[in-house]
């Protein structure tokens, strides 16, 4: 399937900020494993969403959400196991 320049500048974008924010969150210190892990996992699916929906790919589409919302759980378990370190 040929993308228009259109939609090709709307998924470049969309991947460039999501690594960026991928990346600002690393330098937040200190991370654990999951925490990174599962930032990493909903940057993946957000890209693979963003890039069905602009392909009008519904399977992949919805294979991104799942993949988003998965690294969001598992950010959230490192975000609890971090706090439970710190003593907060």
């Amino acid at each position: 399937m040929k993308l228009s320049n259109h939609k090709l500048i709307i998924l470049s974008v969309s991947v460039i900020s999501l690594l960026c924010s991928v990346g600002a969150y690393a330098l937040d210190a200190p991370v654990n494993k999951d925490q990174v892990e599962g930032r990493a996992e909903e940057a993946k699916g957000k890209i693979k969403e963003t890039t069905g929906n602009i392909i009008e790919d519904k399977e992949m589409e919805t294979e991104g959400k799942n993949q988003k919302n998965l690294g969001k759980v598992q950010k959230g378990y490192g975000d609890i196991k971090q706090d439970i370190k710190d003593g907060k």
